[in-house]
């Protein structure tokens, strides 16, 4: 293992930006200082002109593996990932098979050890009939439970009342939640399936279908009983407006029992590009009309906690049919940085909010042992940016193995220069490097 001194980057860390040298060693931040001294056995950076920020944290992926690995796989998708800057991801429990046994869960676990190329940990899925296997869940050792209390991708659906009742009640660890209120989305898609028969449905059509309402019934059932039962919960993917009224921002995060997050697919998109991308940005939650600018302002305002990116891809086949069979998915990662930081340089959101939102906020939510902060004696989880260096997504700078982006074309306003994971500098300007795999993240228990 390399040891490095990154030198004259502007530091942006815990509300603050500042001029330092890092000094790292043996996978860790050694020292943080004004000026570190030279070192005969340290790879030496000259940063002057480029941010140092901690690398994201991505609490909600889905990287298709086991069953699904035509569309994505761990290895694919964390190398988009470090591309991007992200240097932890958390994955969903909705592959092939479910994830719903303790043996499931490791198999993935077996799997991240030798390809992910960034830190990984995987939620444990929650079902109708899993209850005692899920509850066998190491919390030190495996980021939360995941509830679908609402059908998306796989059929992963709790909707037995005693059952969410008793997750709620029992689980110690986080619950991280889908909420989209099935009845409302059942009755919406029969309405329109019927109105629309034989026609092509009005390009907006997944917005009506899984609407306002669906979502606000849900999240707020969610909420309800978590207040009942003193429950840890997570509300992923919060897509409205009307939602941000269940969430304080009163306490400070490390308080909180009840947290959520949004994706940067829902700050960035309006329903009217639906008439642009059409399926290519259909996802669950729906992106709906005229809710961004209500959510950059919750995120602002703490009602809003993490950003994250529900990446979720899919073939650019599958995503090319009819709307009724096309998948809900969008492949993220790889930009998710460049978007806040692009939202940053046009004045909406400041660097130091997008690293408390993207990296700070992730590690307090989940309890992520010595990630996400620049700190002296955590690990060396680290991005360096150039925010003067305009970068354009190609095909061929793709990482994703579904080969496509909604952002292909488009020009950021940033550069992600290099992505350290665990003290190795796994990305730079452009090439990989990969001598060893990412590491399981670990949890504090309190």
């Amino acid at each position: 293992m390399k040891n490095y001194i990154i030198r004259n980057a502007a530091i942006v860390n815990e509300g603050t930006i500042s001029y330092q040298d890092v000094l790292i060693q043996s996978g860790r931040i050694e020292r943080i200082d004004p000026v570190v001294d030279k070192l005969t056995n340290h790879k030496e950076i000259n940063a002057e002109g480029l941010y140092l920020l901690p690398g994201v944290i991505d609490d909600q992926v889905h990287f298709r593996e086991p069953g699904l690995t035509h569309k994505a796989c761990i290895a694919t998708e964390s190398k988009a990932a470090l591309a991007g800057g992200t240097t932890s991801f958390m994955e969903m429990p909705n592959t092939v098979p479910n994830t719903l046994t303790q043996e499931l869960l490791e198999q993935k676990y077996a799997l991240a050890e030798k390809t992910s190329w960034t830190n990984y940990s995987f939620f444990m899925g929650g079902s109708n009939d899993n209850y005692e296997e899920a509850m066998k869940t190491d919390l030190a050792k495996v980021c939360g439970l995941k509830l679908f209390m609402g059908s998306s991708t796989g059929n992963m659906l709790v909707d037995n009342e005693d059952t969410l009742n008793r997750f709620f009640g029992n689980f110690e660890g986080l619950i991280a939640t889908h909420c989209e209120d099935e009845a409302t989305v059942k009755t919406n898609l029969a309405h329109y399936k019927a109105l629309y028969e034989g026609k092509t449905p009005p390009y907006d059509i997944h917005a009506l279908i899984r609407n306002e309402e669906a979502c606000y019934k849900s999240s707020s059932f969610a909420v309800d009983l978590a207040k009942k039962n003193g429950t840890r919960l997570h509300i992923l993917h919060i897509s409205t407006g009307e939602e941000l009224e269940l969430f304080d921002n009163s306490l400070p995060l490390s308080q909180k029992r009840i947290t959520s997050e949004v994706c940067v697919h829902h700050l960035y998109f309006d329903a009217e590009d639906y008439r642009h991308f059409g399926n290519l940005i259909k996802c669950n939650p729906a992106i709906k009309h005229n809710h961004r600018d209500k959510l950059m302002q919750g995120l602002l305002d703490d009602r809003l906690d993490i950003v994250a990116t529900d990446h979720a891809p899919h073939t650019l086949e599958e995503k090319s049919t009819d709307y009724w069979t096309a998948p809900s998915g969008v492949p993220l990662v790889q930009h998710s940085l460049q978007i806040m930081l692009d939202f940053y340089l046009q004045g909406k959101i400041s660097l130091e909010k997008v690293v408390e939102k993207m990296a700070h906020a992730p590690a307090d939510c989940f309890r992520v042992r010595e990630r996400g902060y620049i700190r002296e004696g955590y690990w060396a989880d680290l991005v360096l940016a150039d925010l003067h260096k305009p970068f354009t997504v190609t095909g061929e700078s793709l990482q994703y193995r579904c080969g496509w982006s909604p952002f292909e074309g488009k020009t950021f306003g940033s550069t992600i220069v290099k992505t350290f994971v665990s003290g190795e500098l796994k990305y730079d300007n452009g090439e990989f490097f990969f001598d060893e795999a990412g590491r399981r993240l670990t949890f504090n228990l309190r």
